[in-house]
């Protein structure tokens, strides 16, 4: 159904700055939500910053340093990170949902873009 590639990943220094973006083949408008997470080796995939018609939330590990925001029109989100930080080095997932019923939401992924921080 919907496909998502992000972008924009890379090496940067700590301290630097990336900006990824998702990129869907179908409209974002009627999602229910979205978001990016990342998962580093070893560890389990987590949400980073989530984004709703009305509302943004983010992991407490980057309040203040990332920021997501989506572009309907050209069907796309994006995540400004600043003050990148080593243990920021993750493999970051781009995510949309769709409400199907009051239980269930269908969930569509991205295959990931890398980012390393280094120090």
């Amino acid at each position: 159904q919907v496909q998502l590639v992000e972008s924009g990943g890379g090496l940067v220094q700590a301290g630097g700055s990336l900006r990824l973006s998702c990129a869907a083949s179908g409209s974002i408008f009627s999602a229910s939500a979205m978001g990016w997470y990342r998962q580093a080796p070893g560890n389990q995939r987590e949400l980073v910053a989530g984004i709703t018609s009305g509302s943004t939330n983010y992991a407490d590990s980057v309040k203040g340093r990332f920021t997501i925001s989506r572009d309907n029109a050209k069907n796309k989100m994006y995540l400004q990170m600043n003050s990148l930080k080593p243990e920021d080095t993750a493999v970051y997932y781009c995510n949309v949902k769709y409400r199907r019923t009051v239980y269930y939401e269908d969930a569509y992924w991205g295959q990931g873009t890398q980012v390393t921080v280094s120090s």
